[in-house]
């Protein structure tokens, strides 16, 4: 059943909307972009730029669906399950090609959309969507590079940290936006993907072993990329961020909203993952011990859905959403489970959530896009326009 998730006021928002963006990355300027803008002149014209976002997409879901099926408890590197098979090498390279592509079709497909004239809201929206839901995925694969375990890598309750990182500081962009009116391009995305295809690389050279090591003072491969992720964070993302928000608020340029405004797109976020630590430390099952993958999957995609109605919001320039529906059934799995503690339905609960989330994730997406579609009379994977 089709429903139009989008209100009046946010269409005509769109209609307003006008792209600004800010890469001040030396890497992204300097090797990417020209990468980029050679790339695309091989792309026919008559190619629509959502054909090239939804394709690299597909690559990274192919990533993820491998792994799923060939590595589904991320135990195939861990040295403390040699019961499990090792992942074959070609899995590493074959991801590592799958996550190039969908990187260089990320970055081509705005420039295909300024040859072809066709730039709108509709294919900004479109990316930064499917940007959301990649945020979560692509962590969750490279998880099984280095096994689950601690003698090498990191515990599931660590891993699950980490991709809370990635997701809030996706998130923390689109808040900057919210309330700066620009995208400022974080500068370790380049870096990050290229370090991410590489480490797929050298452990299809080599095979995972090679990522299974221990430095002085006790660090490992794992616990290096924990540290990578963290201070990226703290070094790079988030003081910038502060730093664009605070400037809009002093030269002006900004929305200029109230602090209960400008902070209103958090509180979700707060409320997910305050939900979040009560079920994996109360969880009668142990949850992140029992199946972290489908705990991962399923907080990837509660949260793009929470992110994608923000980019909703500051791309139509209206209020944020103070609240997302999909947190009612998280809540209810959780206090079921504390009351039950049946590790039995947990577990089945869990994954009907799983299924739930993901019905719904999709079906916002879809009516969102043919909303959008049926407003601007364009079509969203060709160029024709809608001619009735």
């Amino acid at each position: 059943m089709e429903k139009e998730y989008l209100t009046n006021e946010q269409l005509i928002g769109f209609e307003n909307y006008k792209y600004s963006c800010k890469d001040t990355s030396p890497f992204s300027t300097y090797v990417m972009h020209p990468f980029w803008n050679k790339v695309v002149e091989y792309c026919p014209k008559w190619i629509a730029p959502n054909v090239l976002t939804f394709t690299g997409f597909i690559f990274t879901i192919l990533t993820l669906v491998l792994f799923t099926w060939m590595d589904y408890n991320f135990f195939a590197s861990s040295p403390d399950h040699p019961e499990v098979p090792p992942l074959p090498k070609w899995t590493f390279t074959l991801s590592a090609i799958n996550l190039f592509i969908a990187y260089t079709l990320d970055g081509i497909d705005g420039k295909q959309a300024r040859r072809t004239g066709s730039s709108g809201p509709l294919g900004e929206l479109f990316d930064h969507g499917l940007d959301s839901y990649t945020a979560a995925l692509i962590p969750v694969t490279v998880y099984s590079i280095f096994g689950r375990g601690t003698k090498y890598s990191v515990d599931s309750l660590r891993m699950y940290f980490i991709i809370w990182n990635v997701l809030v500081n996706f998130h923390l962009s689109h808040w900057e936006k919210y309330n700066t009116g620009v995208l400022f391009l974080p500068w370790g995305y380049d870096i990050t993907m290229w370090g991410t295809c590489i480490t797929f690389l050298i452990a299809g050279i080599w095979g995972h072993e090679a990522w299974q090591f221990i430095l002085p003072g006790g660090f490992t491969a794992g616990s290096l990329f924990e540290i990578v992720i963290y201070g990226s964070t703290v070094f790079s993302n988030l003081p910038v961020i502060l730093w664009n928000v605070y400037v809009s608020y002093r030269d002006r340029t900004g929305y200029m909203r109230s602090l209960t405004e400008a902070i209103r797109p958090f509180i979700p976020v707060v409320i997910f993952f305050i939900l979040c630590m009560i079920w994996i430390f109360r969880s009668p099952a142990n949850i992140l011990e029992a199946d972290p993958r489908a705990l991962y999957f399923l907080t990837g995609t509660i949260f793009s859905n929470i992110c994608c109605r923000l980019i909703v919001a500051q791309m139509s320039s209206s209020r944020c959403e103070l609240s997302n529906w999909l947190l009612i059934p998280t809540a209810g799995v959780i206090l079921l489970s504390l009351i039950t503690k049946s590790a039995r339905l947990e577990m089945g609960l869990t994954y009907a959530l799983c299924l739930l989330a993901t019905l719904a994730h999709t079906h916002y997406a879809v009516c969102v896009v043919r909303q959008m579609c049926k407003h601007f009379r364009i079509n969203c994977f060709s160029l024709r326009r809608h001619t009735d």
